[in-house]
């Protein structure tokens, strides 16, 4: 098993968590909603002496992927290729369409093309670590999760909060897809998951099924 080591950043008018996961052993990382400011995101990077493979996007709001061009521009992979963006398939339609992604709430008209596309259930193999995609639609069509099995963490982006979810009155967004998400990941993944959620505060499955407004019915 790869050492991890998970460091964060909260950047950007709505204050989201911008994640760091690194492999110990040898310092490459993944790089998980760039949200704002590719000039801190760059600084911590270099501070970490990470070696960054890829960025990952748990959905297409701006407030998750206002520094990811940026940042993919910073970084190269050995064939010389730029770092990709990776997002699950359905939610390409959310980071083409600014009202969609809420960009315009930002000040600005923003659109972003990914590199890779994943769906549910399909495996990701980067900086060493072996993560399952979960589509969790409900806060957007293309939510994602992105759950490391080995070290029991799971990055819930905007659907699992502590003691809470996502909103769903955005554009794709529905209620109904939410409580199944948020159900689905608190019947499926052991207890002892660390969640790292995309605002506010970490917290586990254990306390989520719980205390987790949704979780009656898990």
């Amino acid at each position: 098993m790869a050492g991890m080591r998970i460091s964060s950043l909260i950047l950007g008018m709505i204050s989201t968590n911008v994640y760091f996961v690194q492999n110990t052993e040898t310092n490459h990382l993944i790089i998980i909603d760039p949200a704002a400011s590719a000039d801190r995101i760059k600084n911590k990077i270099a501070a970490m002496q990470g070696i960054p493979e890829a960025i990952l996007l748990t959905h297409g709001h701006y407030d998750h992927f206002g520094a990811a061009a940026e940042v993919r521009e910073a970084y190269t992979l050995e064939d010389g290729s730029h770092i990709p963006v990776i997002c699950e398939e359905e939610e390409q339609a959310v980071l083409d369409d600014p009202e969609a992604n809420t960009s315009p709430m930002h000040g600005v008209s923003a659109t972003l093309k990914a590199d890779q596309y994943v769906k549910d259930g399909d495996i990701l193999h980067l900086a060493g670590f072996t993560i399952r995609v979960l589509h969790t639609p409900g806060h957007t069509i293309g939510g994602a999760c992105y759950y490391f099995p080995e070290e029991h963490a799971l990055f819930s982006g905007d659907t699992l909060f502590c003691e809470s979810y996502g909103r769903t009155d955005f554009p794709t967004g529905s209620s109904r897809q939410m409580t199944e998400s948020v159900r689905r990941l608190l019947r499926e993944l052991p207890e002892d998951t660390d969640v790292y959620p995309g605002h506010e505060y970490t917290t586990t499955i254990a306390r989520e099924k719980r205390y987790n407004p949704l979780a009656y019915g898990a």
